[in-house]
């Protein structure tokens, strides 16, 4: 059964989450995604809106923009000892464990979670990050990426070496971590890197579905 999340005028109940990034503010409206980049001007809406933010100046102007907000960051306890974690990654990896939790957007972020705890992750570029590389060091390697290269050949042209590269360069050092374990992939990229390990699966609405789930957990509803 669902929980009435925040009642309109009009009798129409309504769940609004929003996960604000480092170059979006990302919507979750009643199913429906939304995004805004950050110097864009946001919607007007009246209903109580739960968010999570690694973002303190968009947060600012989201605050600023919104009456009823309610920060979920306060309602989560994660056991880690890790330091810096971004509370987009913290969400991800709740709930979870014997898990690989892979957020792959801008960064490629990769979480571990064993005996319910998060024992540590690191950080590698995302792939559009990965092509910007290789301009910056010669135009003669401005080469859009793609997806179609086979990673079980060894290239012989300039193009698909840099996709072959990148590829490598992300699934390797997942796939050492990775070992016997579910990997669970979110983000931009998320689904086609997830093409490339066995025991793996894609959730597009990750962290949404997570804090649902806090919500839900702490009946932090107003």
């Amino acid at each position: 059964m669902q929980k009435n999340y925040s009642k309109t005028m009009a009798g129409v109940f309504v769940l609004i989450l929003c996960d604000i990034g480092n170059t979006t503010f990302h919507f979750f409206i009643n199913g429906e995604h939304k995004k805004y980049f950050l110097d864009e001007e946001l919607p007007r809406l009246d209903e109580s809106i739960y968010y999570i933010s690694v973002n303190e100046t968009a947060t600012e102007k989201f605050k600023a923009s919104f009456t009823h907000i309610i920060n979920l960051k306060e309602y989560i306890n994660f056991n880690t000892n890790y330091v810096g974690m971004g509370i987009d990654r913290i969400v991800a990896c709740i709930g979870y464990n014997n898990t690989v939790i892979i957020d792959a957007g801008s960064a490629v972020c990769v979480d571990i979670m064993e005996n319910n705890e998060h024992i540590g992750g690191f950080i590698l570029p995302g792939i559009k990050n990965y092509e910007k590389i290789y301009a910056q060091i010669s135009p003669k390697l401005d080469f859009d990426f793609s997806v179609k290269v086979n990673l079980d050949k060894i290239p012989l042209h300039t193009k698909d070496a840099i996709s072959y590269s990148i590829l490598k360069a992300i699934i390797l050092p997942i796939k050492e971590i990775v070992q016997s374990k579910k990997v669970i992939f979110t983000g931009g990229d998320g689904e086609l890197l997830s093409k490339y390990f066995n025991n793996s699966e894609y959730k597009q609405d990750l962290i949404f579905e997570n804090m649902k789930g806090i919500i839900d957990a702490n009946n932090c509803i107003t």
